[in-house]
């Protein structure tokens, strides 16, 4: 896993989200939680976070696990919130992908390129992210 740091941008090499850092301000935001405002101390734990709940290996991992707590607690959030808001951004582009038509040169809508979620979700698309579903572990 490897998180590329710029003085404006945080990218990884194995998830589409990012984090960005405002206009003239030391302020930066995640893709998939747009409406917080962080410190980039902040910014880089949630690509940490995002990076650990992107790997299928560590479905089991106790310690990874907890690593995954104690971002999600520097950015104020529990990982069920987390994982539900990156499932949010995984299905709005799935459901992107669906709509747009193979070996176009159709651009991405703005509300993917930039992080912000708008619109709505095709019924059913979070039923079990949201449906309250255990894992077998405890994100504690």
């Amino acid at each position: 896993m490897t998180i590329d740091i710029t003085h404006r941008e945080m990218t990884s090499d194995i998830t589409p989200e990012f984090a960005r850092r405002a206009q003239r301000e030391d302020v930066w935001s995640l893709s998939w939680l747009p409406e917080q405002r962080l410190t980039r101390a902040q910014a880089h734990a949630g690509m940490e976070l995002d990076e650990i709940l992107s790997d299928p290996q560590i479905v089991f991992d106790d310690a990874a696990h907890s690593q995954a707590a104690e971002r999600a607690a520097r950015l104020g959030i529990l990982v069920e919130h987390a994982v539900v808001m990156l499932a949010q951004r995984m299905a709005e582009r799935m459901h992107y992908d669906e709509l747009t038509p193979h070996g176009t040169d159709a651009e991405l809508p703005e509300s993917i390129m930039r992080g912000w979620y708008v619109g709505t979700l095709p019924p059913g698309a979070l039923s079990h992210a949201a449906s309250g579903a255990r894992s077998q572990h405890l994100w504690a």
